[in-house]
């Protein structure tokens, strides 16, 4: 009897040790998982793809990597993500906020709306006499 599957495996840099400070002062152990699950919800039902999300969660792990030895705060996280999903879809960009930065109230939601009109763009730089 043959198994006539094929499985495949793939490799990963392991990226132990490195603690993410919560707000209370709590650590623990970075999870590539609840990173990613995280996004993924805040993008649920809307038109994007589960592979930008995985890659743009990929862009802010590997920057996490590169910028932090040991520990990291979730305050820190949280902006990548709410940065990274403001570029992928309004409406997950609020999604996430509303729990990140606990939302309480209407005014919240409002003034996360609102930075959603303005723009981040920093290569557009007026030269003089234009």
């Amino acid at each position: 009897m043959r198994c006539e599957h094929r499985f495949t495996t793939y490799e990963e840099v392991e990226r132990g040790g490195l603690l993410v400070v919560k707000r209370d002062g709590r650590r623990e152990e970075f999870s590539r998982e609840k990173l990613l699950s995280g996004m993924l919800k805040s993008c649920q039902k809307r038109p994007i793809s589960p592979q930008i999300v995985e890659e743009r969660m990929q862009r802010i792990l590997d920057q996490i990597m590169r910028e932090n030895e040991r520990e990291i705060p979730c305050v820190v996280i949280g902006e990548m993500v709410m940065e990274a999903l403001r570029d992928i879809d309004p409406v997950a960009y609020v999604r996430f906020a509303s729990v990140y930065r606990r939302f309480e109230e209407a005014g919240d939601f409002v003034q996360a709306v609102k930075k959603l009109e303005i723009k981040n763009d920093t290569a557009t730089i007026r030269l003089p006499g234009f």
